[in-house]
């Protein structure tokens, strides 16, 4: 993690490490890390850490500064192709995801994502780690006091992975259809041929109304919001939505297709 943010965040904690009169050997032991640990960090030996960064702002009373900058430096790593999205994201006022052959991004579990992520087998350990936790990052948009409403679309086929993980991602899915602001659909096995087998797509309405869709594919990913386009992607969602079960059907189904894939 090379970015601006992330060397901010290392100045910073020498700064304020400095600041409150703590050699690197007394604030390891304030956040039980070894004097080496927080040197390591500080100098970019050592990846920054999700747990070494809270501990840092309880023990210097920052307000939780250190952990929001981290969340920056997460989002600076993701590709350029993907910024524009995650920006039309975090201040959508409804969200509409479909895919057909994976749990969309936002409702993931880390064991899921983590796993999806390593389809890429060139990806090194440490950055599979960054982009999960950035995964995990974006969720938080459906804790806050005024989330969007996320309507999600699955096909069957996504649900019956025989993963081991499978059990704990349907059992988080479950909980996701919980929230009142999430709508849950399953695309039953028997639907056939439909317009949503071309690919995924992702949809987001501003607080102005106006839309944004997003496409990937094996390479990237391309933000759209040309009004032809947008029309295009919003018909096609309609056809997606219309071959999916009802909420409490799809819920129903997921609670079957949960039981044969056995306890967590």
């Amino acid at each position: 993690m090379e970015e601006p943010t992330a060397d901010l965040i290392r100045a910073q904690l020498r700064r304020m490490r400095s600041a409150a009169g703590l050699s690197q050997e007394e604030f390891g032991r304030l956040l039980h890390y070894s004097a080496s640990m927080v040197s390591s960090v500080e100098t970019g030996t050592r990846p920054l850490d999700r747990v070494f960064l809270t501990r840092a702002d309880e023990a210097l009373k920052t307000g939780d500064l250190l952990t929001t900058l981290l969340k920056m430096a997460e989002r600076e790593s993701q590709p350029s192709w993907f910024r524009p999205w995650l920006e039309a994201e975090r201040s959508a006022r409804q969200l509409r995801y479909f895919n057909p052959s994976l749990v969309p991004g936002l409702l993931q579990t880390a064991n899921y994502a983590r796993m999806v992520l390593r389809f890429d087998s060139t990806r090194p350990h440490e950055e599979v780690e960054k982009q999960v936790a950035a995964r995990l990052e974006r969720q938080e948009i459906l804790l806050r006091d005024r989330p969007p409403l996320v309507i999600a679309v699955i096909d069957e086929s996504a649900l019956r992975r025989r993963d081991a993980i499978m059990a704990e991602q349907l059992a988080h899915l479950l909980h996701m259809a919980e929230l009142p602001h999430v709508q849950l659909h399953v695309i039953p096995a028997d639907a056939g041929l439909h317009v949503g087998l071309s690919g995924p797509l992702a949809l987001a309405r501003s607080a102005e109304g106006g839309w944004v869709g997003h496409l990937e594919n094996q390479l990237a990913g391309l933000v759209v919001d040309g009004e032809d386009a947008m029309a295009t992607l919003l018909a096609r969602w309609e056809g997606v939505r219309g071959v999916a079960l009802p909420q409490t059907l799809s819920v129903a189904l997921m609670k079957e297709v949960e039981s044969q894939h056995g306890p967590q």
